[in-house]
Formats: structure tokens, C-alpha cells, sequence
């Protein structure tokens, strides 16, 4: 209960959990909407989503700055593909805070003469180059783990051995591939906080593609993706140590 309550003071925890039920209700719509004995639920659902939605454009009121303060920290990086990559995403974030919060301004009525239509759009714009530039980050760090299990001798030794476990799958498929997999997949267990930002960012990515028309899904997808990118936001805000980093 103590976890629970220091993770609700959190403005990054209510607007995470407001998220969760967001794309909840989205998923739960989609799934319900040709149910003719489920149309009040569908109205309520619809309501509760609007509500979620307006509540995190509130809690999102001060990211902004944040996005501008964690863009400064990332241009001190000694490493200049994450210097560029983060600090990339952070100033896109920025950018997309501010058309979000143009829009939150717009609809309680403090601001009037702005195309809603075009501000909406230029977020998602800002929102997919923000998570373009995290999946990079994530593809580099899993490059430079592989990497680095491909040095380790015993590794080397353990993939010979796996391998060497089924030949007559290496007659079948191609063994570079086996091994690539079995690479990837080690490297990704033994930094799983990798793992965890790589799959989050890669859901996320469905939100602005659909949005933007680059590739249209359906309300169900973007739905069934916001949901699981929203769970793994939780889970790494209650356990620290899977989140990536820096």
C-alpha cells in the first residue's frame, strides 16, 4: 500500500496510470462497438477515455521544461551518438509538449484563433521523431551490447554450444541467423531495462503512425498499444532499475 500511495503522489505516476486507462477504454470501445447490448457501457467508456485525456494534458501542463532540462543534460554526454539521439528526442518532446499544451489552451477556452486540426498534427510530428530518435538509441545500445557478448570468450563458447545443440535446424535455417537471434537475445536478457524501453518505444511508435497516416492500423491497435507501452511506463516507474539509462 506505502509503494502504491508514493507512486500516486507522482505526477509521472497519476498521469501513467491516467494512460493506462486511456487506451484501456480505447481498446475496450473497439472491442465492444458492434455490441448493441453494450451501448451504454461504450458511452461511458467514451466518456471516461475523454476525461483521461484531458486530465494528462493538465498533469503535462510544466514537461516542457523538464524535456528542455533533460535535452541540456543530454548535450553533456561523452558519447556522441546518444548526445545526438537523446538530445534530439528531447528537444522533439519539447516541441510536442508545447503543441500540446496549445491545444489543452484551446480547449478550456484560452485560446481561439489556432487551427486545431494543424497543431495536433505538428505534435505527432514531434512525437514520432522523438521516438525515432529513442528507438535509435535502443538499436545502438543493443549494437554495442552484442557487441561486446560477441568479445566475451564464454559467451562465445555458450553459442557454439546452443548451436551445436541441433544440427539438423542449422540444415534448415541459416545458421548466421540462429546465431544473430541467440545473440540478440542473450544481449537483451542481460540488460533487460533495454529490452523494456526498446518494446515500449516500438508500441509507442504505433500512436503517431496511425495519426499521421504513415501506416494506418485501426482504433483496436493503437488502443492494444498504448495500453502495453503504458503498463511497461508503470513498471519501470515502480522498479527504477529497468529503466533505461541515461
Amino acid at each position: 500500500m506505502d509503494a502504491f500511495v508514493k507512486f500516486t503522489n507522482q505526477s509521472q505516476g497519476r498521469d501513467r496510470i491516467f494512460r493506462a486507462t486511456q487506451y484501456a477504454c480505447a481498446l475496450s470501445i473497439y472491442l465492444l462497438r458492434n455490441n448493441c447490448e453494450k451501448k451504454d457501457l461504450v458511452a461511458k467508456l467514451k466518456s471516461l477515455e475523454t476525461t483521461m485525456s484531458a486530465g494528462r494534458k493538465l498533469f503535462r501542463l510544466g514537461n516542457t521544461i523538464n524535456s528542455i532540462e533533460a535535452a541540456k543534460r543530454t548535450m553533456q554526454l561523452s558519447d556522441w551518438v546518444l548526445r545526438l539521439c537523446l538530445t534530439a528526442a528531447n528537444i522533439n518532446r519539447a516541441l510536442y509538449f508545447i503543441c500540446d499544451n496549445a491545444l489543452w489552451a484551446r480547449s478550456v477556452g484560452l485560446i481561439r484563433d489556432i487551427d486545431k486540426e494543424r497543431w495536433s498534427l505538428n505534435a505527432s510530428r514531434c512525437y514520432f521523431f522523438s521516438l525515432i530518435m529513442n528507438l535509435t538509441r535502443d538499436v545502438y545500445v543493443i549494437l554495442q551490447l552484442m557487441s561486446q557478448k560477441v568479445r566475451d570468450k564464454h559467451f562465445r563458447q555458450k553459442m557454439d554450444a546452443h548451436l551445436n545443440e541441433s544440427p539438423e535446424v542449422a540444415d534448415v535455417v541459416v545458421p548466421q541467423l540462429d546465431a544473430f537471434l541467440f545473440l540478440l537475445l542473450e544481449s537483451l536478457k542481460s540488460q533487460p531495462a533495454v529490452a523494456w524501453d526498446t518494446l515500449k518505444n516500438i508500441c509507442d511508435l504505433f500512436i503517431p503512425l496511425d495519426r499521421l497516416g504513415i501506416y494506418q492500423s485501426n482504433a483496436g491497435v493503437v488502443g492494444f498499444c498504448g495500453l502495453v507501452s503504458s503498463v511497461i511506463g508503470i513498471i519501470t516507474l515502480v522498479q527504477p532499475t529497468f529503466k533505461i539509462k541515461p
